[in-house]
């Protein structure tokens, strides 16, 4: 048995290629159950986000299994292979395991280090669970890249830092105010920069969310999304004083807050701190206002500075974080290797087993009662010496192979599951 990914990602394949290859949520079980009932296959798991559509699969032949897996993607999305196939990575054994690993430990995401991705990945697992897709091999592997996700976000500060321009604003602002429980911000222009802003202060304690916009009714549908409130443009002087943090990004050929005026508005604030976030090009915000004692103002290029140095200590953290995924893949590919090794071995000592205990008993009963507890003692020692000396050698033939991945581990396996008819022990086994 092995494990196979098949798959795309932001990495090898463009958006137009992706949003092609998408396995919704609402309708995911019919595909996990066609993947699983493929002929190579025995379990199936499907990871579809935004950035990446993937397929997980336990099958005993990984290059059949991969090729089933191609095919059904281009029938089942109807598109033909050809459109796709040379952006997909197809990787089995040890690197299947480690690419599952670093997906959880978002090593393998746009931005790495982002806390997304696991959640997703246990969602995934949830649907194959429900699915009955996901079996011995799929639940073992994902709840190890579960512990091995959990592991680098504890070990490691690879998600600490933040790598977004808003993200970094947050950062900031609790710098500059311990925490953001109870504070109030302003967004000065209803576009995505600045509401992808709120979202993140909203998300950090913001209590309250004042929007405005020089078209009213857009800062009134943005304002409707945080439960704040409108202000018409050319009123906005009139809040300020309220306002802890204002972010703003017009398209205004000139400064939108002013230096004199802010002077007024730290005076009637009585000093409390204000910090401002200029993210327009060219910009909103005065920078001689960053001259007015507990005001503080950060441009664009501010926040692509501390994004910037955050991104250089995220790559410092990944080189922890993949000596933590390196180390837990051995492990788990040796107990992978070991579901194929140890039923046969347990197959041919059982199928020798009871060939001794038939013959001996065979031979008990032909000698009519004449053997004392002692010879009986004496003779089940003997036979159950002759099979230990038997099997010894295939059998450490057998484990040698697998702990140094022999090519012929699956080999010895067939030969000997053929030669001494184990099927039936093997089923039996893996009925228990």
């Amino acid at each position: 048995m092995n494990i196979i990914v098949v798959g795309l990602s932001h990495k090898t394949a463009p958006v137009d290629i992706r949003e092609k290859i998408t396995f919704p949520a609402d309708n995911i079980d019919e595909p996990l159950k066609q993947i699983k009932n493929l002929p190579s296959c025995f379990e199936s798991m499907i990871l579809s986000t935004c950035n990446r559509a993937e397929i997980y699969a336990a099958v005993k032949d990984p290059d059949k299994g991969a090729g089933e897996i191609k095919s059904f993607i281009a029938e089942s999305k109807g598109v033909p292979l050809s459109q796709f196939a040379e952006h997909l990575y197809v990787h089995e054994g040890e690197e299947a395991i480690k690419h599952i690993f670093r997906v959880a430990a978002s090593l393998d995401s746009m931005v790495v280090g982002e806390p997304q991705i696991l959640g997703q990945l246990k969602d995934a697992y949830e649907y194959a669970s429900k699915s009955n897709t996901a079996g011995l091999i799929l639940n073992k592997l994902l709840h190890k890249s579960f512990f091995v996700g959990k592991k680098v976000r504890t070990e490691t500060k690879i998600a600490s830092a933040a790598v977004s321009i808003s993200f970094a604003a947050v950062e900031l602002g609790k710098k500059i105010f311990g925490d953001l429980d109870g504070k109030v911000a302003m967004l000065i222009g209803a576009g995505e920069m600045c509401e992808l802003a709120a979202k993140h202060f909203m998300n950090n304690g913001i209590s309250k969310v004042w929007v405005t916009n020089r078209t009213y009714e857009r800062a009134r549908n943005l304002a409707k999304e945080f439960d704040g409130e409108a202000v018409e443009f050319n009123r906005f002087y009139d809040y300020l004083h309220k306002i802890d943090i204002i972010v703003s990004s017009t398209g205004a050929p000139h400064f939108v807050i002013e230096h004199d005026k802010m002077q007024k508005v730290i005076k009637e604030r009585k000093q409390k701190p204000m910090f401002l976030i200029d993210i327009a090009v060219p910009r909103d915000i005065d920078p001689k206002i960053n001259d007015i004692d507990n005001v503080y103002v950060y441009n664009i290029d501010d926040l692509n500075s501390v994004v910037n140095s955050n991104i250089k200590e995220r790559k410092k953290e990944a080189v922890k974080a993949e000596h933590i995924v390196e180390h837990e893949i051995g492990q788990f590919y040796n107990w992978i290797k070991n579901l194929n090794v140890v039923p046969t071995i347990v197959a041919i000592r059982k199928r020798f087993e009871d060939i001794r205990k038939a013959e001996l008993a065979k031979t008990v009963s032909s000698l009519n009662g004449n053997l004392t507890s002692s010879d009986e003692k004496a003779l089940t020692a003997m036979t159950n010496a002759i099979i230990n000396k038997i099997l010894h050698t295939p059998i450490m033939m057998l484990k040698e192979a697998n702990r140094g991945n022999d090519v012929n581990c699956e080999l010895y396996i067939d030969t000997l599951v053929n030669m001494f008819d184990l099927k039936d022990y093997l089923r039996s086994e893996g009925k228990k």
